[in-house]
């Protein structure tokens, strides 16, 4: 891949972003979501890039853009697959919680796991445990692990996991051990990057999620030199003959960092909407300027770029809200 794309597709991000971000707090989840669909999909058009969606809105006959196998870019550049989630949060923006973003993964054509929509078991550590923590094992194992790769005591660990009942036996056990437990609510794609980011603190991720978001994360994972494992977790015939129609043909085998996002190359980007463990939210900063906070991280290379950026809307009216 071109590395010209990585700041290609960040601006992808920052319009989806800031045309989300005008929902803030309206409570209307939908409106917020196609606004910046809308603004990330025109984006593309731009892009020097031969790209195929093959995770985003959903199928053909449930999103009318962006959605599973659409072609994206211009056609001057090079075959890759494209992960997306304009709004990564929808809930989360409706109410004014933190950690909602704008999403981007790109890598070369075929490299991305076609995951479906259902839910996934996942755990993430950071660069420090790569490599020995296993999703089979027991919890209090991989803590033990983490507070010695980590050098700190068990208590001084960091665990954050979803506020979910399907995961209270987990947090109990969890804080059996003397570790802390940090929750949250949506958004895990934000919260498991997080935990292979050193100024956050956080240790391990673990929980059940969305597949799809999976993925997506895996991307930056994979790039911050972080560990992933996880398993898909089909409820139903339905969903685990879906998984084999998209290429798994054991929809339960544990899957590794490599076969998320196989390959050596990948490229992540995300703008942040609402502030959280990543990234600052939109701004607005008075008048028509407003300002941005992202990230860009490429796995060739390893390099993360933060990016702020200053808006002015009153030369972007296709990103302004109608009243």
């Amino acid at each position: 891949m071109d590395r010209e794309l990585a700041l290609e597709i960040v601006r992808a991000t920052e319009a989806a972003a800031l045309a989300s971000s005008q929902w803030m707090g309206r409570g209307l989840k939908n409106e917020a979501d196609d606004a910046a669909t809308s603004a990330m999909r025109k984006m593309f058009d731009s892009v020097n890039m031969n790209g195929t969606v093959v995770i985003g809105e959903g199928e053909l006959d449930e999103a009318p853009m962006l959605y599973i196998g659409e072609p994206l870019g211009n056609k001057n550049g090079p075959a890759v697959d494209i992960a997306v989630d304009p709004l990564e949060g929808t809930s989360i923006l409706s109410k004014g919680y933190p950690n909602a973003l704008s999403i981007i993964a790109v890598a070369d054509r075929g490299t991305l796991l076609h995951a479906p929509d259902m839910y996934m078991d996942k755990i993430v550590v950071g660069p420090e445990a790569a490599g020995l923590i296993r999703l089979d094992d027991p919890i209090e194992k991989s803590i033990d692990i983490i507070a010695k790769m980590a050098n700190k005591r068990v208590r001084d660990v960091n665990v954050i996991i979803q506020e979910r009942p399907r995961h209270e036996e987990l947090i109990e056990r969890i804080r059996a051990t003397g570790a802390r437990v940090k929750l949250f609510g949506d958004g895990d794609v934000a919260t498991s990057i997080a935990t292979v980011l050193p100024r956050t603190g956080i240790d391990l991720f673990i929980g059940t999620g969305g597949a799809p978001e999976g993925v997506i994360a895996a991307a930056a994972i994979k790039a911050l030199g972080g560990d992933m494992q996880a398993r898909l977790a089909p409820s139903n015939d339905d969903e685990r003959q879906r998984c084999v129609k998209m290429g798994l043909e054991d929809p339960t085998q544990l899957l590794q960092l490599d076969d998320l996002v196989r390959g050596d190359d990948a490229i992540f980007a995300a703008t942040g909407v609402t502030s959280g463990e990543l990234l600052d939210g939109v701004r607005f900063i008075g008048g028509d300027q407003v300002e941005t906070d992202s990230i860009i991280m490429r796995a060739k290379t390893g390099t993360v770029r933060y990016v702020k950026a200053q808006h002015r809307l009153n030369q972007k009216p296709h990103l302004v809200m109608s009243e």
